[in-house]
């Protein structure tokens, strides 16, 4: 697990490009039969992808988290995007297909993620925060979600929202996840765009052919950057910054955020004339 440390927004004025991407761009996530994670301390969150192959994986985090075992003090939500596999929660197994998501409660001792087949591996995308009360584990079917339907051809961003961590969905402590596909011909995400200062968030950008581009806006509002992203890459957005996106073509993401509270419409909105 690699560790990323809070930044403060004058600071971000003089970094490179490079400086940006080792900041607050996490390159690889997923590779069979390893767990790769990163560890920000904007709100402590975790995030990364585990990818069984032949055999399966687990987090160990107890060292470093300073607890006794990974979910102790946490909360987990996970989403598959890959074959199909498995997640076994202390004994109990939860099937996983394609896009399908879990919560998973404090005090949950044994993870464990598995696939059902090496050759088309599962690929676990999880998001994990600080949690001092445990709610039910939750399996969450996509099929079983009714999407927000928004945005338009005419402004190139026609997309549905599925919310899979949501208090329309499952109890949190401050764990929300879910998952936007934007439809064909639509490139551009969270546009006009908004911050929350209350709340971080993790981008992960997938579904991408390999020569598609995301190009990611990060910043203040008067004050933005970008980061050029490909498939299955995850981007860090503390919470002064914007977060939005267009692409070189259409693609799906992963949005997940922890911070003061659960409420989804908690933004603060940007007017186009204040973009620099």
């Amino acid at each position: 697990m690699e560790t990323r440390y809070a930044i403060h927004p004058e600071d971000m004025k003089k970094y490179t490009t490079e400086e940006l991407r080792r900041e607050f761009l996490v390159e690889t996530l997923f590779e069979a039969g390893q767990v790769h994670l990163c560890y920000t301390h904007n709100d402590r969150m975790i995030f990364g992808g585990i990818t069984p192959a032949d055999h399966e994986l687990t987090i160990k985090l107890d060292k470093e988290l300073g607890v006794g075992y990974f979910l102790e003090r946490r909360e987990l939500g996970i989403i598959n995007i890959g074959g199909e596999g498995s997640v076994i929660l202390d004994g109990t197994e939860y099937d996983m297909k394609l896009r399908d998501g879990l919560y998973v409660g404090k005090g949950t001792k044994e993870v464990l993620f598995r696939s059902k087949d090496a050759n088309a591996p599962a690929k676990f995308y999880i998001n994990s925060t600080p949690a001092h009360y445990t709610y039910p584990t939750v399996k969450i079917d996509i099929n079983q979600i009714d999407p927000l339907q928004t945005g338009a051809q005419g402004t190139l961003n026609e997309r549905k929202i599925y919310q899979y961590v949501h208090p329309n969905v499952c109890q949190s402590c401050q764990l929300q996840m879910g998952l936007t596909m934007l439809a064909p011909g639509s490139v551009w995400n969270t546009m006009p765009c908004h911050t929350h200062e209350r709340r971080m968030e993790v981008y992960l950008y997938f579904d991408m052919e390999p020569e598609t581009r995301v190009f990611h806006f990060m910043g203040k509002p008067n004050e933005t950057r970008h980061l050029v992203l490909k498939n299955e890459q995850a981007v860090i957005s503390p919470s002064w910054s914007i977060h939005t996106g267009t692409a070189t073509s259409n693609y799906t993401f992963i949005w997940g955020m922890c911070g003061e509270n659960i409420t989804y419409g908690d933004m603060d909105q940007v007017k186009m004339e204040e973009l620099r």
